[in-house]
């Protein structure tokens, strides 16, 4: 098995913000008087896991063109895809977190298909406001894909709740971030994939977003999925990502002498590791399996990894009046399992080796 590339010296979140820095000056400073002076009085307010709304971003794209926000897209229409770019990179901006996982972890949880009765409830355990997830190997269509921006949109207007994957390619023209909105509610995550596809059929979608392979739809869903998986993987095992920083979070608010209370941004990329000691059992499981001998009939299985997948446990009482309860009267709770080493030591004992990153 040839493990995925990944590159401990480019920082290509970092030129997004940068980029966008300078494309919109102004940006920072507008988006930061929407959340400390506007929200709640001029503007709708919007729950705490979203960092701005993309109706906040669009605002403050509007104002770079000196234009009120509602004629954006009738003058503008190609500076609404710069808009969900924009929320992305405002929200990344306050962490900077990049998501690094073990290699071999990597492939197994990216190969986790997206499919059955998933909640996307547990999104909303993102550790930070907006991640970005290095993904070596994986492309968009015809274009490499180096990574995705992931963050949580609330939308002011419906008060619908979004995923956002922006995602991080190369084209033919240069590096282009392509927005993909997935709609969040009642259904399942698997739903919500079929959903983005659905807009993805429109041309809004794909709209100032450079090179699109012709059949995006599966091109979209080809690269969506993994990143999903990951990011699924992220929220759920959270004592699995190790950095020298200690935790990942966002930043509490500081006190000032001239401004009161305000948040600053992260001073500089923050790589995070997630999945060493994981990824160390699987190594270990895989040498297993090719070089462990079969087990027999009475003895117990040798090594291997068991695929991830999800998994309905039981809680609550066992018993009423000293009988046993019929499974059916147990409450049941949906958990998602990653890639299981079997018959491997304790992977907490396993030692955790952080790889320095420039």
């Amino acid at each position: 098995m040839t493990s995925p590339q990944f590159s401990a010296r480019a920082c290509r979140p970092r030129d997004h913000l940068a980029a966008a820095g300078r494309t919109y000056p102004q940006a920072w400073s507008d988006i930061e008087q929407m959340r400390t002076t506007l929200r709640g009085v001029s503007v709708p307010d919007w729950p705490a896991w979203c960092y701005i709304p993309i109706a906040g971003a669009q605002a403050a794209v509007a104002n770079d063109a000196g234009i009120e926000v509602n004629r954006l897209a009738s003058l503008y229409p190609a500076r609404i895809a710069d808009a969900a770019r924009l929320a992305a990179l405002a929200a990344w901006r306050m962490t900077q977190g990049i998501y690094r996982f073990d290699p071999a972890l990597y492939d197994a949880v990216r190969g986790t298909p997206v499919s059955g009765d998933i909640p996307h409830e547990v999104l909303f355990r993102l550790p930070e406001w907006c991640v970005y997830l290095e993904t070596p190997g994986m492309r968009l269509g015809d274009d490499p894909m180096h990574g995705a921006f992931v963050h949580l949109e609330h939308d002011i207007h419906t008060a619908r709740t979004e995923l956002r994957l922006v995602f991080d390619i190369d084209t033919k023209e240069g590096m282009t971030l392509v927005p993909v909105p997935l709609h969040l509610g009642a259904w399942s995550l698997s739903d919500a994939v079929a959903r983005m596809l659905d807009v993805a059929s429109s041309a809004a979608l794909v709209r100032g977003q450079g090179t699109v392979p012709r059949d995006h739809a599966d091109a979209l869903r080809a690269a969506a999925e993994p990143v999903i998986s990951l990011l699924l993987y992220l929220c759920s095992q959270a004592s699995e990502i190790a950095g020298r920083q200690g935790a990942p979070g966002n930043p509490e608010p500081v006190r000032t002498r001239r401004d009161g209370w305000r948040l600053f941004p992260a001073s500089g990329p923050r790589t995070w590791e997630v999945g060493v000691r994981l990824g160390a059992a699987l190594r270990q499981a895989y040498q297993a399996e090719q070089t462990g001998a079969p087990a027999s009939t009475h003895a117990a299985p040798r090594p291997h990894i068991r695929r991830a997948h999800w998994h309905t446990i039981l809680s609550g009482p066992r018993q009423r009046d000293g009988q046993a309860l019929p499974t059916a009267e147990r409450r049941a709770e949906l958990r998602w399992m990653p890639p299981i080493a079997v018959k491997l030591d304790d992977v907490a004992a396993l030692p955790a080796t952080i790889r320095k990153v420039e």
